[in-house]
């Protein structure tokens, strides 16, 4: 059974539920990959690609211009027959920099607040309803339906317009994309790539009604005032629909569980300074974005491999940081490993600050609550063959 409600000392603890998590998603790769980590720091798995497990190491593929995005081995392979060739997220080169450029300024402070405010309210009333009276809550669907309100927000779609679709259906169509990658396969299948486009096809419209309505408070809107074309606006929302989706949903109630078993929240309730720590810390600890691919561009040598023109480099974020040592948020992320979740170099994460500002917003909620009246958590379900690891569920409930 992958349902677990012993108390989390029973289990093995923080690091118990987090390897549990791990082997859950990926009860082969994720052994083996760490134990290849453990001898060298890059090693060639025939018929896979060149493993590269090291913190420094991974930083410099990223920093190098010499290791592609956009290649057919890369993750650029994955993407463009489903969003087309111009989202960020297959791009390399020139004209990757020149969108990153075009887009400066997307992701302001007030444009953030203005996507994720009203998602992260209708969290913060149906946790607090949830907990009411000696109640209980499942959180991981609670961090679904913020996912998917950001979504509704991207999409430009108003909360109260007809036929809208609800914030977990939004939040499913998103993983129903991701959900078809795999670490053995460089590309999708064809029924696959059909599978993918439907559900973009879904997400387009709205884009497109919201591109045409010359709306600039829309998402959208100000894609168009940027000078992106209509096809390129809905190719730059699904990418940050699929770039996003699954790594919030699996990073905050993760993070949840580990201040939980750690005995760190009633501190953090009481004083919010050390919560910025806390936060880096455990997108270092949990690596929310497990592995990041590439593809060599030219020969040379990485960790004293020889590579060669057209190798897949499999960039396991997850070790390189993982092996740094147990969750410590008193304990500062090395340089080398510093915000490498988000990458590093030219592709580091555009919508980074998006991405904290969701998981601050789901964080103050539960302090706010545990402040208010101590939760704890009943019972928990690690999620089986996923890519990304994380909690099926995780129910809290008031401790007394």
């Amino acid at each position: 059974m992958s349902t677990d409600t012993a108390p989390a000392a029973a289990t093995g603890g923080l690091a118990g539920w987090e390897r549990r998590l791990h082997t859950g998603a990926h009860p082969v790769a994720y052994p083996l990959i760490r134990g290849l980590g453990k001898l060298r720091p890059v090693v060639r798995l025939p018929g896979l690609g060149v493993l590269v497990s090291e913190a420094s190491l991974v930083r410099d593929v990223l920093m190098d211009a010499g290791y592609s995005k956009s290649g057919t081995r890369a993750s650029g392979a994955l993407w463009t027959p489903v969003v087309g060739p111009r989202v960020l997220l297959n791009m390399h080169g020139a004209e990757h920099l020149e969108l990153r450029r075009r887009l400066n300024g997307l992701f302001t402070p007030r444009a953030v607040e203005a996507i994720v405010a009203p998602a992260g309210e209708r969290l913060r009333e149906r946790l607090a309803a949830g907990l009411e009276n000696g109640g209980s809550v499942e959180f991981v669907g609670l961090v679904k339906e913020l996912s998917g309100g950001v979504i509704s927000r991207l999409l430009g779609v108003p909360d109260d317009a007809p036929g809208r679709l609800p914030d977990t259906e939004l939040f499913t169509l998103g993983t129903s994309i991701t959900s078809l990658v795999r670490l053995g396969r460089p590309r999708l299948t064809a029924p696959q790539v059909a599978k993918a486009k439907a559900a973009v096809e879904i997400l387009a419209g709205p884009v497109r009604n919201a591109y045409r309505s010359d709306d600039p408070s829309t998402f959208p809107g100000r894609l168009r005032v940027m000078g992106l074309s209509e096809d390129e606006a809905v190719g730059i929302v699904s990418a940050f629909v699929i770039a996003g989706t699954e790594t919030l949903v699996s990073y905050v109630p993760r993070l949840a569980a580990m201040l939980f078993d750690g005995g760190r929240l009633p501190g953090l309730a009481a004083d919010r300074s050390g919560l910025p720590d806390a936060v880096n810390e455990g997108l270092r600890y949990t690596a929310p974005s497990p592995m990041m691919l590439r593809e060599a561009t030219a020969a040379g040598r990485l960790g004293g491999v020889r590579i060669r023109p057209g190798d897949r480099i499999l960039l396991s974020t997850v070790h390189a940081v993982k092996s740094l040592g147990g969750f410590d948020p008193d304990t500062p992320v090395p340089p080398a490993a510093r915000q490498l979740w988000f990458g590093a170099g030219a592709h580091f994460c555009i919508g980074m600050p998006l991405a904290m500002a969701e998981i601050n917003c789901a964080l103050a909620a539960l302090l706010d609550e545990y402040r208010r009246n101590p939760w704890s958590i009943r019972s928990r379900t690690v999620s089986r063959n996923v890519l990304i690891p994380h909690y099926k569920s995780l129910e809290l409930t008031r401790a007394n």
